[in-house]
């Protein structure tokens, strides 16, 4: 009877170890991250896995040239396009695929794949291409110990999703048509009856739009907000792109006194510096 016992308080105890060792919590040894870039009207979400150089030799070794490689570790790498981007003269619909690459000594090649789920070459099927192009590595002059997925160079309609590791950097240029979608929004909104004069008149002095419109816009909207001297400074802005030096200064004037009355000393700054381009 003694001997059952002392044998079910081993077992339990066994048993009870090895539930706590199954809860067990370490660091992943490739952390996951997840980016978000807004961009043009919507998102670019990249979601990756973080190897790290670990003093091993990368490209040529690890990560062996000529193969396909999932562009990260862990799970497969795969991006997400709000809308409508263009990559190397080819449009890309919205929504989700997969970001894969072939490594070499002096060309790379990047994929953009239907298939989400590709975490080895043997996976890789290259009917499901969406976009295959070669790209140029540089040599960077330090190190990234960490492998890293971001984007730069950002404006209203394009970007650079950018590869770093080790001493590689790669880059691919990504476009979307903003300029369509912005006007059909303007043109749509300015048949409501409140419309948006002040946004309106801005995106047009900030894309070379006609800024004559943009004054008119600019006068509708101080008229509802006659303290605004943030508008008054957009007004000197376009008037000045117009050559109308005595009313850009004007309007500068009234923007800096408005400022000053809302003790707002980063638009005061803004409209000096614009009338010493005048």
């Amino acid at each position: 009877m003694m001997k059952k016992l002392v044998l079910s308080i081993a077992l339990a105890t066994i048993l009870f170890c090895f539930s706590k060792a199954q809860n067990l919590t370490t660091p992943q040894i490739s952390t996951t991250e997840e980016i978000k870039q807004n961009f043009g009207l919507s998102q670019i979400e990249v979601s990756y896995s973080r190897p790290g150089v670990k003093g091993r030799k990368i490209f040529g070794d690890l990560v062996p040239y000529g193969k396909v490689w999932r562009t990260g570790a862990n799970n497969a790498t795969t991006i997400t396009f709000g809308d409508d981007v263009t990559i190397n003269a080819t449009k890309i619909p919205a929504g989700k695929y997969g970001l894969l690459t072939i490594p070499g000594e002096s060309e790379w090649t990047v994929i953009i794949t239907k298939q989400t789920d590709v975490t080895n070459a043997s996976a890789y099927k290259q009917d499901q291409d969406v976009l295959r192009i070669p790209v140029k590595p540089y040599t960077l002059p330090f190190p990234i110990e960490t492998f890293t997925i971001s984007f730069n160079d950002i404006t209203n309609n394009s970007c650079k999703l950018e590869l770093m590791w080790d001493n590689i950097y790669v880059h691919v240029p990504i476009t979307t048509d903003v300029d369509t979608k912005v006007m059909a929004q303007i043109k749509d909104v300015m048949n409501n009856d409140n419309k948006p004069y002040f946004g309106a008149a801005v995106y047009y002095i900030e894309n070379g739009k006609d800024l004559n419109q943009a004054v008119e816009w600019l006068d509708k909207a101080i008229a509802q907000n006659p303290d605004a001297y943030y508008m008054y400074y957009q007004k000197a802005r376009a008037l000045a792109k117009l050559g109308k030096k005595q009313d850009a200064i004007t309007a500068s004037n009234k923007s800096i006194e408005l400022a000053k009355q809302a003790k707002n000393d980063d638009y005061v700054a803004l409209n000096e510096k614009l009338q010493k381009s005048l």
